[in-house]
């Protein structure tokens, strides 16, 4: 692996970004969240999830992919879905989405997760994610189950970028899912 430094990731990240702005710009957003609903519910399915299983998701903000029309779709069947609380040393405890209380599960509620979906700006062929560069998901990952799937919400577009800067704590993910597919890394 060769030795990378932060100013390296950080010149990524910016020009990942600056795609994204243009991919949002001409996407239909809309479109976009409803299909990720249903290839998502289809991503559960085909591992058997389905009533009292549990996933890790995200609130999307503005130009990441859509994910309210997939939060309510796994919960209208019978799916727990964990959304992330980014503590201020940039870790993750975790909180039902369904409890409008908000609170915290801990740290360790990742490991109830059969599947985790997380975000990302870009994935390589390797499967390296590059984020946003707080490391959060690489701080909670390693506190998930041993052999759970984790899949990366990316727009069309944003998979298969020539090779991204890898360091040794950065966790790769297995699977990317788009508007326009699910896709096993590598394939």
């Amino acid at each position: 692996m060769n030795r990378v430094t932060g100013e390296d990731k950080a010149a990524v990240r910016e020009t990942l970004r600056a795609r994204r702005r243009a991919i949002t710009a001409e996407r239909d957003l809309a479109a976009d969240d409803r299909a990720l609903a249903r290839l998502g519910l289809g991503a559960v399915a085909e591992r058997g999830l389905g009533p009292g299983s549990t996933v890790t998701l995200y609130e999307s903000r503005a130009v990441e992919p859509r994910t309210p029309a997939l939060t309510g779709a796994l919960q209208a069947h019978g799916i727990r879905v964990l959304w992330p609380i980014t503590l201020p040393d940039l870790d993750l405890d975790w909180q039902d989405a369904a409890d409008p209380g908000r609170v915290p599960l801990g740290k360790a509620a990742i490991a109830e997760a059969d599947l985790v979906f997380v975000p990302g700006l870009a994935v390589d062929a390797s499967g390296t994610r590059l984020g946003q560069g707080g490391g959060c998901y690489d701080k909670a990952l390693p506190r998930g189950r041993a052999g759970v799937d984790v899949v990366c919400l990316l727009h069309p577009g944003e998979y298969g970028s020539p090779a991204l800067p890898r360091e040794p704590h950065d966790r790769p993910v297995g699977w990317v899912l788009t508007a326009d597919a699910v896709c096993r890394v590598g394939d």
